[in-house]
């Protein structure tokens, strides 16, 4: 097991990274406020090919630590494994999601996306569980339907669909 200090969660999410490790927690820590480095531990210098660079590392995004470890290409990422990103408003789903769509990201549908080390998130204004979540089955159902049609959630068009106004 590698020599890097543990987490103090119970549980944390762990990822996996081929390489890129060191650059896709700093690059999630300057999308992410309140976010920092905790801790890191690099390849020892007689280690052929990795010698210095990032080996593992523990940072916090917004209050949710994260482990990230550069172990080799063995693995990636899918969809099966998503983190969910409750905004607050409009402006900030849309500050999320250009920031973890730029350079190489992919827009999903509903909400999802793809950035550009593979890792999927969805991006989600607050206010959905209340809209898809509605007692009335026709505004849940208009709901759905509009986000379906989406791949940034649109809160605005969204909350006109529930309340059956044209788009």
């Amino acid at each position: 097991m590698p020599n890097f200090s543990q987490p103090s969660h119970k549980i944390t999410p762990f990822l996996w990274f081929d390489t890129e490790a060191e650059a896709a927690m700093n690059f999630y820590i300057s999308v992410f406020k309140n976010s920092r480095v905790l801790s890191t531990s690099r390849y020892p210098d007689a280690m052929p090919g990795r010698g210095g660079t990032l080996m593992a590392a523990n940072f916090e995004l917004d209050g949710q630590q994260f482990t990230a470890l550069n172990a080799g290409p063995d693995y990636t990422f899918t969809e099966a494994v998503s983190f969910f990103v409750s905004c607050d408003s409009q402006d900030e789903v849309d500050d999320f999601w250009t920031k973890l769509t730029a350079d190489g990201g992919e827009a999903g549908q509903c909400g999802w996306l793809k950035d550009k080390f593979g890792l999927s998130w969805q991006i989600v204004p607050s206010a959905m569980g209340d809209l898809l979540g509605d007692p009335d089955p026709e505004k849940a159902s208009r709901t759905m339907t509009a986000m379906m049609a989406m791949h940034k959630l649109d809160l605005p068009a969204l909350k006109r669909a529930h309340d059956g106004e044209p788009a």
